[in-house]
């Protein structure tokens, strides 16, 4: 059993940037793929980010694609969301989840709040 705690939220400028931090405990976080979804008020949750278990594959929703990059750090359980030119369509709850594969995850932490102001 994975569990995840986002932190990092806040509220920003448009045009500012923010880091989301998400750390992990309660399982062996190397072997888990992780990502960043979202969503906004009235709107379904949506793909942002994802990266591989080693880190080596990444991957981007076109609309954050170029501002948004997702990183990690096995010794210290932990994968990063840094933010730039922050738009006010990316205010939103932000989650962490966690799963055996990309596209796949069973694991989420319980969100951090975004509010980009314009």
């Amino acid at each position: 059993q994975v569990q995840l705690v986002e932190s990092g939220g806040g509220l920003v400028q448009a045009g500012g940037s923010l880091r989301l931090s998400c750390a992990a405990s309660g399982g062996t976080f190397s072997i888990y793929a992780m990502g960043w979804f979202r969503q906004a008020p009235g709107k379904e949750r949506e793909f942002a980010a994802d990266i591989s278990f080693s880190g080596g594959r990444t991957g981007y929703a076109d609309s954050v694609k170029g501002r948004f990059t997702i990183s990690r750090d096995n010794g210290k359980n932990m994968v990063y969301l840094q933010m730039n030119s922050l738009k006010p369509e990316d205010t939103a709850v932000y989650y962490c989840a966690a799963g055996l594969f990309r596209g796949s995850y069973g694991f989420w932490g319980q969100g951090t709040q975004v509010t980009v102001s314009a």
